[in-house]
């Protein structure tokens, strides 16, 4: 019996890391290609597997593109974590992400006709929006339609696109991005104070 139970737990220990392969071959494939539009038989060579195997595994390529699409939402939202009470350093983190997946994201963001496209980049300002109110949370106003206008301003200021235009149409290098968007965000909540001062002195 135990070389039975050892047969069936490195058998699905490998059929786990075959899963795992695939998906990962598949977020490489779609990271090249830019686009959910990827092939199975494009994906399978990736993962060094037949296109049988990748269809034993996940049924259909939609349900193949669903498990990629869920581990690299994770994963970008696992690059993008802050620190907390350091606005200064989650930039850091932000520019950091943005150089790694921004070429993506940006190519993403142009083309909304696959329905899994729109969705993720539909979560994604979702997130950047969380992100923001996050990282800015102690010197957001506590006044409602004051602290959603603020994050409006300040979810542009760290965009994806401003990073674009300052690292990509600009050349500036990633340190001068930090010292930019660090700029523009102070600037923002710097005024933000003085209007909440002048307020509480009528």
């Amino acid at each position: 019996m135990k070389p039975r139970k050892y047969d069936m737990g490195a058998r699905q220990q490998a059929k786990a890391a075959t899963r795992d392969a695939i998906v990962t071959a598949a977020i490489d494939t779609f990271m090249a290609e830019r686009s959910f539009a990827i092939t199975l038989p494009a994906v399978a060579q990736r993962a060094d597997v037949t296109v049988k195997t990748v269809l034993r595994h996940f049924g259909s390529r939609d349900a193949l593109v669903e498990a990629a699409w869920s581990r690299a939402y994770d994963e970008v939202m696992a690059e993008r974590v802050p620190p907390r009470g350091d606005p200064e350093a989650a930039l850091k983190v932000l520019i950091a992400h943005y150089e790694r997946r921004g070429s993506v994201v940006l190519a993403m963001l142009t083309d909304e006709s696959d329905p899994r496209a729109a969705r993720m980049n539909n979560a994604g300002r979702l997130a950047h929006r969380q992100w923001v109110d996050e990282v800015f949370a102690d010197r957001l106003p506590e006044q409602t339609a004051a602290r959603l206008r603020l994050i409006d301003v300040l979810v542009v200021a760290t965009d994806v696109y401003a990073w674009k235009l300052m690292r990509r149409d600009r050349g500036l290098s990633v340190d001068e991005v930090h010292d930019r968007m660090l700029l523009m965000t102070e600037a923002l909540l710097a005024a933000t104070d003085l209007t909440e001062v002048a307020a509480e002195a009528r």
